[in-house]
């Protein structure tokens, strides 16, 4: 029996070669797709991709028939020979009279290593089904053809100009008119929509409008992963098609689009490739809920006792992957295994990735025992002891590691009794982190008691070898303390609820009394570090404004210094122009001198006066000097007469004192200028 499945498995891997080598179909999904709606008929499947006006595919070639057995449709027998991989002779040139079609219009496929088949290529035929308000319009293009083509035809078909028409549904996007169809790499059957937000609806159009209203409006939906236990909220535009909600469900979860089993779509949902808007969900918010489907050998068959119905997502668009992947082998890919209820194990063997086994243990719990479960832990021991002990001593939980063994006979009665009640289910979730393994395989168990080791010791990896394998299932109550973590009780798989949650409620006793002791400390403590900081605080700004009073002292010690040096500079600047001015003055001439002489009298802003003798012939740019050398410059004071009151000043310093009337005497003063 395993030898005719692997000769089946090793068929269909060999058609599934020749067939992307005829059509060039690089997609794997999309190749098994087609072979799988033809039965696997790889002639079939060819002829439906590459479609021929006298057929596609000749099979075997008779070096001594006629043309018309070289080019017509293949027998039964031939096509047989020819999905088998046999070997095909060339075709003779003798063999009709007349010209065979032109090497341009034929492609050689090889099917294997010692055969070759001739195909005639045609260009690839893509079906579109486009909507638009009330109208449908399905429409059949070459590959090659672009997507302003598409528009040119939707412009006939539904009257409406092709610079007010935008095209939506492309799952790369919005995409230019100038775009080769093939560029996108499209299935065989698309669904378009067509939108014209310039084109006001007209009356007969009116119910259309609700739909386009709800291709904009935006979809909430809240979808549950059941392995993970998470739930997203994402937003969609109704214009979203469900294929597209898939994939990004499918990067969020990881779980491939083939691979995923939904609940929750309405019936009305019945193609992925419908949108949003259409597939009936309820708006504004609709919930979902999606896991990886099991594989067809772990599935039953719709009895009494197993029947289950959900809506699993097999889409031709999707990426293939490797079923060895989630350990199903190749009969299994293809239905050929066993459809009876098998228990397959709750952890694979050796898994690389603890949050992956973590994974696969949820789902197959859930699958034995139903979705009533604790929650368990998605990650390694190491970040659920983090998270259970290491935050803020008011979020702390007890850690409950639940040890699970195949092979006791404890195991089911203990998961479907104790495990799944409800009140030990509700208890857990609230007050537990909840870390599960099995331990049936010898690689799991090993593992296990490594990070036990690791993070509590090496008595608690003594303590979980002393039990044997009917002492199983074991739950360990681990509570964190400040240097190690302690293992409260060990809860063997023979007991009953209510001795399962009272040793529970005990457990929580010890865990609340160290808890309320380490949530006073923490408040101390922090109490403590607040009163620090606010000291610091405090500190910090009594020397931030003892610098500012600092800063500003020596600013105004240094502006004080600075002022008096321009003083002083000012000073001995005027006393220098003054010596200068004094020096440059002629000399006084004698009461008795021949000439005329003007004797002046000036009286000082402070009461004192000055009198000195001047020759009339002297100018009053001497005189002006001479009071200047006196402390009063020309630019800071004026010379006034007393009667008449004249600003001397003011006249022109090349005057002479005679000219001045300023002879033979005069009583003059000094005023400061305003």
């Amino acid at each position: 029996m395993a030898s005719d499945s692997a000769e089946s498995n090793m068929d269909r891997e060999m058609i599934l070669a020749d067939f992307q080598a005829c059509t060039g179909i690089d997609n794997i999904a999309e190749a098994i797709t087609l072979l799988e709606l033809n039965n696997w008929d790889l002639v079939a499947a060819i002829n439906g991709v590459i479609p021929q006006e006298n057929g596609i595919l000749q099979s075997k070639f008779s070096s001594e028939g006629s043309q018309a057995s070289m080019y017509g449709p293949p027998s039964h027998a031939e096509a047989a020979d020819a999905a088998a991989g046999g070997a095909v002779p060339p075709p003779s040139s003798s063999s009709s009279s007349s010209s065979p079609p032109s090497s341009s219009a034929l492609a050689f496929c090889p099917i294997n290593s010692s055969s070759r088949h001739i195909v005639e290529r045609q260009p690839r035929m893509l079906n579109f089904k486009v909507e638009y308000r009330q109208r449908c319009v399905e429409l059949v293009l070459e590959e090659g053809s672009t997507v302003g083509e598409i528009k040119q035809i939707l412009e006939s078909e539904l009257a409406v100009p092709v610079s007010k028409m935008q095209l939506k549904g492309w799952k790369s996007g919005d995409v230019s008119d100038s775009t080769v169809l093939k560029s996108l790499h499209l299935p065989k059957n698309n669904s378009l929509y067509v939108l014209t937000p310039d084109i006001a609806p007209t009356a007969s159009t009116s119910k259309n409008s609700a739909l386009q209203d709800s291709l904009n409006q935006s979809f909430l939906l809240i979808i549950s992963h059941r392995e993970a236990q998470r739930d997203y909220s994402l937003n969609f535009p109704g214009s979203r098609t469900i294929q597209e909600v898939k994939r990004n469900i499918s990067d969020l979860t990881n779980i491939p689009v083939r691979h995923q089993q939904w609940e929750g779509w309405p019936a009305s949902a019945s193609d992925d490739s419908m949108t949003l808007a259409l597939s009936g969900i309820s708006y504004p918010c609709h919930h979902l809920s999606v896991c990886r489907r099991s594989s067809p050998a772990n599935m039953q068959e719709p009895t009494e006792e197993c029947a289950d119905v959900h809506m699993i997502s097999d889409s031709e668009g999707d990426d293939f992957e490797d079923a060895s992947e989630f350990g199903v082998d190749d009969s299994e890919m293809f239905g050929m295994g066993s459809s009876s209820c098998r228990k397959s194990p709750m952890m694979p063997e050796n898994s690389e990735n603890e949050a992956d086994a973590l994974l696969h243990f949820t789902a197959e719990f859930s699958s034995r025992y139903g979705e009533t479960h604790p929650m368990f832990f998605i990650g390694s021991l190491e970040a659920a002891s983090q998270e259970a002990f290491y935050g803020k001593a008011r979020d702390r939980k007890l850690l409950a590691i639940y040890l699970h063994n195949d092979d006791s006979v404890l195991s089911n009665v203990f998961c479907s009794q104790m495990m799944c009640a409800d009140s030990i289910v509700s208890y857990l979730s609230q007050n537990f982190i909840t870390w599960a393994w099995d331990v049936t395989k010898e690689a799991n168990k090993a593992r296990l008691l490594t990070m036990c080791t690791r993070h509590f010791g090496s008595v608690v990896t003594q303590t979980i070898r002393t039990y044997n394998t009917d002492q199983f299932p074991l739950l360990l109550i681990v509570m964190g303390k400040r240097t190690s973590n302690e293992v409260l009780n060990v809860i063997q798989g023979n007991t009953t609820v209510d001795e399962l949650m009272m040793r529970l409620m005990a457990a929580m006793e010890i865990f609340t009394a160290q808890q309320q002791e380490d949530i006073k400390d923490e408040d101390e403590r922090e109490a403590r570090e607040t009163v620090k900081r606010e000291q610091d605080e405090a500190y910090r700004l009594s020397l931030e404004a003892d610098r500012k009073k600092r800063e500003a002292q020596e600013r105004e010690e240094a502006e004080q210094v600075r002022l008096e040096q321009m003083r002083k500079e000012q000073e001995e600047e005027k006393e220098a122009i003054r010596l200068s001015l004094e020096q440059a003055l002629p000399p006084e001439p004698e009461e008795e001198s021949a000439e005329q002489i003007s004797k002046l009298r000036i009286r000082t802003p402070s009461g004192e006066f000055l009198e000195r003798r001047f020759l009339s012939s002297c100018k009053l740019q001497v005189l002006f000097d001479f009071v200047a050398s006196k402390g009063y410059p020309f630019e800071e004071f004026k010379l006034l007469t007393t009667f008449p009151r004249r600003n001397i000043t003011q006249l022109e310093p090349g005057s002479t004192l005679m000219e001045a009337k300023l002879f033979p005497q005069e009583t003059l003063f000094l005023e400061a200028k305003e």
